[in-house]
Formats: C-alpha cells, structure tokens, sequence
C-alpha cells in the first residue's frame, strides 16, 4: 500500500492535519499512522490545555473527532491509576506516550469452551515518553496503568473507527460486560458531569 508523504510534525496541530489527511481515504495503513505519532515530539505546551486530571480515576479528554472517521484524545493518569481489561470494539487503537511511563498488559481472550476460566497474559511492556503503540482485537486485550507512585502519565489515543462502547473483562472468570465510554473533557472545555462518569475503558 503506497503511503502518504508527511513531514514530522513540530506541533500537535501538525499531527492532527496529516492524522486528517491519511484518513482521508478508505483504507488505514497501520505503520504509517504508527510512524506518525511516533515522530511527533510532545510538546506539554501543544497538549496541556486538553490535559485533565481527576484525583480518583484516569480521564478521557477529545481533542479531535477526526472528520467521524477517527477520534483523537489525550487520557490523564494519575498516580497508581489504570484501566480495566478490555477490547477496542473491532477498531484501530494507537497509542502514544506524551508525558511519564505507562504498563500495558496484552491477555489472551477467554476460552469461549471454558467458563470461569482466569485469562491468560501474553506480555507485559513498558512505554516511556515518544514511543507508540498498536493494539486490535485481532491481538487480543490489554490493560494499561500507570504504575508509578510518584508521576501523573499524559497519553495520546487514536481510534478508528470511533466508537461508544466497548467489553470490560473479570481476570479472575473472564467474564466480561459492556461499559459506554464517555469524555472528562471535549476540545479543553469540561464535559456536564452527569455525561462524563467515568466507566472502565481506555
């Protein structure tokens, strides 16, 4: 598949334009939006203004809403925060470390011929600041969290197609339960907090 010509982007703005301009057609090359955000170089004076923490739980901030073709967002996490295991509803997930260090834990689906059946971790890696990530169900579920005690983490997400909802998975029973996903924030402006209760995903 022949790749779009993009230089490294010097601002978040830069990233969002060539991001645009890559899903402007019908087919998602994965490296080469992996390349991308991977070459941007965080900047917190580019992304701050998007970036909310909550002291009890990660947060989910918009910052782009791709043209309904992707969604662009910035999760804020707090010392010792995490997500639940869960799935990415059949789409694309990119994943971009903007500020300290984030654990992903990638797991096995359950065994649909065993019920109550711990899920089984196929590895466990670290990201620091700049490097990128990939994940589709095709890969399996993951985790991810902030381990450390000390530092807050800023993470840039990419998923295409958008969507609302995804499964949330028990370790222990691999029993799993849709959650709808909802924004902290939109744009840097804070969502009505009656629409942004946070649910367990990522």
């Amino acid at each position: 598949m022949n790749q779009t010509q993009f230089q490294e982007p010097e601002t978040l703005e830069d990233l969002i334009k060539q991001l645009h301009e890559i899903f402007s057609g019908d087919k998602i090359n994965v490296e080469e939006v992996q390349t991308l955000m991977e070459s941007y170089k965080s900047n917190p004076a580019d992304w701050s203004k998007f970036a909310k923490f909550d002291k009890y739980r990660y947060t989910r901030n918009l910052v782009d809403h791709g043209n309904g073709r992707f969604n662009l967002m910035i999760l804020c996490w707090g010392e010792g925060h995490g997500s639940s295991i869960h799935d990415h509803a059949n789409s694309h997930c990119f994943l971009k470390i903007l500020q300290g260090q984030l654990k992903e834990t990638l797991y096995n689906w359950p065994d649909g011929n065993h019920k109550n059946q711990e899920l089984t971790k196929k590895w466990e890696k670290t990201f620091l600041e700049n490097q990128c990530t990939y994940i589709n169900d095709t890969i399996g579920l993951h985790r991810v969290e902030n381990v450390s005690h000390t530092e807050g983490a800023v993470s840039l997400h990419l998923y295409s197609p958008p969507f609302n909802s995804c499964h949330c998975f028990d370790e222990r029973t691999g029993h799993k339960n849709q959650v709808n996903m909802t924004f902290w924030s939109r744009f840097g402006e804070r969502t009505p907090f009656e629409a942004s209760v946070s649910k367990e995903n990522n």
